[in-house]
């Protein structure tokens, strides 16, 4: 049989020493972190332990202090991390460094990489990616309207972005900018700058206020903000290009960290459904209840199985857009079902912020619009159905290939 669903060993034992750091070190500290109202407090030593484990930046080469991991074992790392709130940034492979570090890996030049990847991948700094803008559609970045105009050897940049994650303590952001407004096609008009947060002109205006709160995702303007010609990364017109190989595994990445989130959640749910009596006996005894819990173990079985499948195209080398937004639109929406059934299965304690549901409810809105909206991906996903069908006249292509 050439199918086989057994993980490999090395993807089984890196799961397996997350898992346990996850359980054991991140998760007591975040409680005891809460409990004393000193949140973040302890987040150094706790990444100074994961590079003392050999468990920092996963998704990193070891010539670069990393663990040398592929896709398929990230998925594992992630959804681990993903049950803690910090564990991805305990680790050094929280967004949007993870993808800014996977950019600058296989885009920067010598130099580039010097200056901007190694002190990133060490922990040293943070930074940020600058795309989207308040006055266009985030789902069209050939539209984007801040400029980069040459002068000299230098590119002065004008323009307005927002929710720009981790922007607040950056050292340096990877921003897209029109540098030739009638280059054909439109994907060639945008280029990638490395712009130090310190330039002069860089100018963080607000952290915009969400549902969830605060969670650094600024709002930023670029008032003749000069940029070194040395600092255009990965070539002339390679913005669009170069945000769309960001962003394919980026999505992933939060598939996997949405797992977990949502495996808390039905754990969450199975517990009160166990434990909570009325009419002579439990939650977990009624059918409405027992319905909940099926239709989302049903689901992140489903997710996990899309994600494995993604990962492992990209792993090697595969075509996966496809399978990637599909895997984006469920996982994001599962996480959304999960967690809202949690709350109603806990009734007044879930809507109350006795326990973590209500926050990550808010939390979980957000992941049917980040790195495409549920209706950018769902046309996407049309559009290959359309395509598949125009050249080989059956749909199995953009249907998960040859799985079946």
């Amino acid at each position: 049989m050439a199918i086989d669903f057994t993980l490999p060993a090395d993807v089984t034992a890196v799961r397996d020493r997350i898992r346990a750091f996850m359980q054991e070190r991140v998760a007591p500290a975040e409680a005891r972190m809460r409990t004393d109202g000193g949140w973040r407090k302890g987040l150094g030593a706790l990444r100074d332990e994961a590079r003392a484990a050999g468990l920092w930046a996963p998704h990193m080469p070891r010539e670069w202090g990393g663990m040398g991991l592929g896709p398929l074992a990230m998925a594992f790392v992630s959804a681990e991390c993903g049950r803690t709130t910090m564990g991805a940034y305990i680790l050094n492979c929280h967004a949007p460094d993870e993808g800014n570090m996977h950019t600058l890996l296989h885009h920067a030049d010598d130099a580039q990489k010097e200056r901007y990847l190694r002190p990133l991948a060490a922990g040293e700094v943070r930074s940020c990616f600058a795309l989207t803008e308040p006055e266009v559609a985030g789902s069209d970045p050939t539209g984007i309207r801040t400029t980069a105009v040459k002068d000299g050897d230098n590119w002065v940049l004008n323009g307005h972005k927002w929710f720009i994650s981790g922007a607040r303590g950056a050292k340096f952001a990877i921003v897209i900018a029109k540098t030739d407004p009638d280059a054909e096609p439109p994907q060639a008009r945008n280029t990638a700058f490395l712009v130090d947060c310190d330039t002069p002109g860089w100018e963080i205006v607000r952290d915009i206020e969400t549902m969830a709160g605060h969670g650094n995702h600024c709002e930023i303007r670029l008032t003749n903000c000069v940029v070194s010609g040395a600092n255009l990364l990965a070539g002339r017109g390679q913005g669009h290009r170069l945000g769309q190989a960001r962003l394919g595994p980026a999505r992933l990445a939060h598939c996997m960290r949405w797992i977990g989130n949502a495996e808390v959640a039905l754990e969450m749910m199975v517990k009160r459904a166990t434990e909570r009596e009325l009419h002579g006996g439990v939650l977990a005894d009624k059918q409405a209840i027992q319905w909940k819990m099926a239709e989302s173990a049903m689901e992140l079985y489903a997710a996990k199985l899309m994600v494995l499948h993604a990962a492992y195209l990209i792993e090697k080398g595969m075509p996966f857009r496809q399978e990637v937004s599909m895997a984006k639109h469920h996982v994001a929406n599962t996480l959304w079902r999960v967690v809202d059934r949690a709350i109603q299965v806990h009734g007044a304690l879930g809507y109350s912020t006795d326990t973590p549901l209500e926050s990550m409810l808010r939390h979980a809105r957000s992941a049917r619009l980040v790195d495409g909206a549920d209706e950018v991906h769902m046309q996407q996903i049309a559009l290959h159905v359309i395509e598949a069908f125009r050249e080989t006249g059956g749909t199995r292509r953009a249907t998960g290939a040859d799985l079946l």
